[in-house]
């Protein structure tokens, strides 16, 4: 995914790290869906997602939720929308709309969705209180919105290993390089409920690590795409990098991947 616009650290998701153009990206965004996806489309479908249903996928990445909303879920229609749809267009599908925007421009007004769903999105993103406001003015009466972004599970109590390392330098390079912030995200069922939206509730899924797993891939091209900024932290250096990824890619590594945080709410009707 490419949500929008800069941080509060002058970067930008896309330009600084994770550039479309570069060779493999597209491929690793596709980890990630293959970790997450089955998950998503479950809770989307349990909340009533399915015929009759229009749907916004906000920051929609390579599609696959998108695609798999009307294949499966058999909605009406989604609009995908991303700061860059080059992924979005390699496979187009009917009734699959796209629309290149940054969802932080003040004009963006895609039009009433009877879900709007943002999937590792706005942890990348400014003004967050500001934005899950207007993802919800996006919502028509009745419908419902579902956010979903990362939990950081290597806290102060894991032990210190070469992924837990690695990932404390991911977070800290992530976030002083463009901005990406996952502290906030436990607020999500307090600004859903600002936001007006009523039934909020929240669950977290947790991928397993396992050698050779689509969230092990992920994390390891994340690694090697963000090496920049992680070893700018000063907590790594090329070598622990290197070391972090074939401990990742070994039995020995024994550890908690970044959680999913979802949260949903629906708008009340008129």
């Amino acid at each position: 995914m490419n949500p929008g616009a800069g941080d509060d650290a002058g970067g930008r998701y896309g330009e600084a790290v994770f550039r479309p153009e570069q060779a493999g990206e597209g491929e690793r965004i596709d980890f990630g869906a293959l970790a997450y996806d089955d998950v998503t489309l479950a809770r989307l479908t349990a909340l009533g997602a399915g015929p009759g249903w229009s749907c916004l996928d906000v920051g929609a990445g390579t599609g696959t939720v998108a695609r798999r909303l009307l294949r499966e879920a058999g909605v009406d229609r989604v609009l995908a929308v991303d700061r860059d749809v080059r992924f979005l267009a390699e496979r187009p599908v009917p009734e699959l709309g796209l629309l290149e925007a940054d969802v932080t421009a003040p004009d963006f007004s895609p039009g009433r969705f009877r879900l709007v769903h943002a999937r590792f999105v706005l942890m990348h993103l400014p003004e967050r209180e500001r934005l899950v406001a207007r993802l919800a003015e996006l919502l028509e009466p009745g419908g419902v919105l579902v956010l979903s972004d990362a939990v950081d599970l290597t806290s102060e109590v894991a032990p210190a290993t070469p992924y837990t390392r690695a990932m404390r330098a991911m977070w800290r390079g992530l976030r002083e390089t463009i901005g990406t912030d996952v502290s906030w995200v436990p607020s999500y069922p307090a600004l859903l409920r600002a936001a007006g939206l009523t039934g909020v509730a929240a669950e977290i899924h947790v991928p397993p690590l396992v050698p050779g797993s689509p969230i092990s891939r992920f994390w390891a091209d994340t690694w090697e795409r963000s090496r920049a900024a992680m070893v700018a932290t000063g907590l790594v250096d090329d070598a622990a990098l290197d070391d972090a990824a074939r401990h990742l890619a070994s039995e020995e590594c024994a550890a908690l991947s970044a959680g999913m945080l979802t949260v949903w709410g629906r708008r009340p009707p008129s």
